[in-house]
């Protein structure tokens, strides 16, 4: 039995002996195998970080292209687009990894289905960026694998994305030269007034009710607050009574409103609203705001009054928009104006602008005939200014100078955008309301 017994054991310990050699073979035969495997996971791995990278990149070009693209000019859209990318010496380069931009990118689209013109200098609202790269393989060359190629594209629009809430003054020039014609304009048989109040109504057909406010102000002012309602009473048919600038004139005709539309997927305005009417699109029988003018222009104070509104009124963690249309050439009599300005009249609307934008209120202008000549308008000031630079110079930032070139001066140009005619311009100013978006590829 003992025998026996030491037989079955040392049977045993052989054949634990045996497998442990046999899984010792399987291993070694295996090692290569799991090796490989584990190289072409790495090497995966590797290929989809680099993918999410370049894609990355991607996004952010396009979307740096199409800031420039309302109203701005094709080259400074493209340029932007290339100096975000990830092609060698540029922001957004990734380590180790050649990348190049794909043949004909970026390049500027028209879409028709975004709701944005296609104005200004590209003639283009959006911007496609594609990249492509090579991704080295550390353990597929043993396969005969060295590289692995990528591309990333992607499509911004110039504007849809959300900002923040706005509170919007539109202070508009009333005075008796407005109602000259505009030839230009894409309303035909348009005076000033009458293209600037359609202009007014394109923008609030860009603005959401749930979230921005709009008023409006005028220059000369009105003799009480009671003579605003003629401006948006469609029944009357009496203009309000207007003073000089001289006699405490009240420059609001309405506060900040939000019933211009009835929502915020409303297609049409809200015929309604009296700040709708007051722009002109109350009905056959609402002109909107008048001309009357009598007294020259002078702004400064009209500007300083929708600042004070804007602070005073507007909705609060809301930016303020200031957006004043003239033919800038502050010059009124000595007796329209309040004692002690009526010298450097242009210069004092300046300095009114600046203190609104160090405020934090954005100021945008409109030039509207704005003469370039420094003898030939704001003859009050010294040392002397066109009224084309004291637009220019009022503007918070070069981008928000707008200048009518068709039914204005053709000589008073706005090097960051190149639309012209006053709709237009509206259009443009509402566009760069709201920040650049992604777009799906297949967005035509």
């Amino acid at each position: 039995m003992r025998g026996s017994k030491s037989s079955v054991g040392a049977r045993l310990r052989n054949l634990w002996r045996s497998d442990r050699g046999f899984a010792a073979v399987i291993l070694a035969i295996l090692m290569p195998v799991i090796v490989g495997f584990s190289g072409l996971a790495i090497d995966v791995g590797h290929t989809l970080v680099v993918k999410s990278s370049l894609q990355a990149s991607t996004n952010a070009a396009a979307l740096a292209g199409a800031k420039y693209l309302t109203g701005s000019n094709a080259s400074a859209a493209l340029a932007a687009a290339t100096t975000y990318s990830a092609v060698a010496g540029n922001k957004n380069t990734i380590p180790g990894v050649n990348v190049t931009m794909a043949t004909g990118y970026p390049k500027l689209m028209c879409l028709t289905s975004t709701g944005v013109a296609c104005s200004g200098g590209t003639s283009a609202n959006a911007i496609k960026v594609q990249q492509q790269a090579s991704v080295p393989m550390w353990f597929a060359q043993v396969i005969g694998i060295s590289s692995v190629p990528v591309t990333a594209t992607a499509l911004a629009g110039a504007s849809g994305g959300a900002t923040a809430p706005l509170n919007v003054m539109l202070v508009v020039d009333t005075t008796g030269s407005m109602n000259s014609p505009d030839s230009s304009c894409s309303v035909s048989g348009a005076t000033r007034i009458s293209c600037g109040l359609t202009g007014g109504r394109t923008l609030l057909q860009i603005m959401n009710p749930a979230i921005d406010s709009v008023g409006i102000m005028v220059f000369p002012g009105l003799k009480n607050s009671s003579q605003a309602v003629y401006d948006y009473d469609c029944s009357s048919g009496t203009n309000p009574a207007i003073v000089s600038y001289a006699a405490s004139p009240v420059y609001q005709v309405l506060g900040l409103q939000t019933d211009y539309k009835t929502s915020s997927g409303a297609t049409s305005l809200n015929s309604a609203s009296y700040l709708v009417s007051a722009l002109g699109g109350g009905g056959s029988k609402c002109a909107g705001l008048a001309a009357i003018g009598g007294y020259g222009t002078y702004y400064a104070d009209a500007i300083t009054a929708a600042q004070s509104a804007l602070v005073a009124n507007g909705q609060k963690n809301a930016q303020n928009v200031i957006i004043f249309l003239s033919d800038g050439d502050a010059s009124a009599s000595t007796s329209n104006v309040p004692s002690g300005k009526s010298k450097n009249q242009c210069a004092q609307g300046v300095s009114a602008a600046a203190a609104a934008t160090a405020a934090g209120t954005w100021v945008y202008t409109i030039a509207y005939g704005a003469s370039t000549s420094a003898s030939g308008s704001c003859s009050t000031d010294s040392p002397a200014i066109s009224a084309c630079s004291a637009m220019q110079q009022m503007a918070s930032q070069p981008q928000f100078f707008y200048s009518d070139t068709t039914g204005g001066t053709s000589s008073c140009t706005s090097s960051a955008n190149s639309v012209s005619e006053l709709v237009s311009i509206f259009q443009s100013v509402g566009s760069s309301f709201s920040i650049p978006r992604l777009l799906p590829i297949t967005t035509s």
